[in-house]
């Protein structure tokens, strides 16, 4: 699983470093697109919030369009640095609850399924960054399902719930199974990340 993650990771990086560039000739600084990134998160938030979806979706992609542009360019001038890195977590993290807490707002899932939603992807995160920070271990971005693909699932969700007839779903039903896939799946990423952590990491006493 590691090692199907990683090869992910390489290529994902490969085929945007190209933008990153083009961000670098401009003169765009990581730490400016990462706040551009939370920027979009609220707006994306708010329009949720509000039930218009379609909008909310929109800022959606910006979210994760800009997030994917902080890390690119940073490879692309090697600007790369500790506290950027620790920002960018930072503002993902801000990020995913302004756009999960629209969603649970607006009326359109039960408030329950919003918070599982919210709640696993954060214990997702928190699980890697506890094994990366306090376990050493160099990469612990393994699991079923990373943040892209959740994205890409509540945006699915949403989408479908504006278009199709309520009389096909109840209304609410599709972005609440959005939200119930990614709840499930965060859950899961969380227990394998565990789980890899224990295999690496072992009986290693504490420091």
């Amino acid at each position: 699983m590691a090692g199907i993650n990683q090869r992910k990771r390489q290529i994902y990086e490969k085929s945007t470093l190209f933008l990153g560039r083009v961000c670098y000739r401009l003169g765009l600084k990581p730490n400016f697109l990462t706040a551009v990134s939370f920027t979009c998160s609220i707006v994306s938030g708010i329009f949720f919030w509000k039930g218009e979806m379609l909008w909310g979706v929109f800022w959606m992609l910006m979210t994760a369009f800009t997030d994917m542009l902080d890390g690119s360019t940073a490879r692309a001038g090697d600007m790369g640095t500790v506290f950027g890195g620790i920002l960018d977590h930072v503002a993902d993290r801000y990020g995913e609850f302004f756009i999960l807490a629209g969603i649970t707002l607006s009326g359109a899932v039960h408030p329950g399924w919003g918070l599982f939603a919210l709640f696993g992807m954060l214990i997702a995160s928190y699980t890697r960054a506890a094994a990366e920070s306090i376990g050493k271990i160099e990469n612990c971005a393994v699991g079923i399902m990373g943040r892209l693909e959740k994205f890409l699932i509540i945006i699915c969700g949403s989408v479908v719930e504006h278009f199709m007839p309520t009389s096909t779903w109840p209304k609410g039903g599709w972005l609440e199974l959005a939200l119930i896939i990614v709840g499930v799946a965060s859950t899961v990423t969380a227990v394998q990340r565990l789980v890899y952590t224990k295999k690496v990491l072992g009986n290693k006493r504490e420091v």
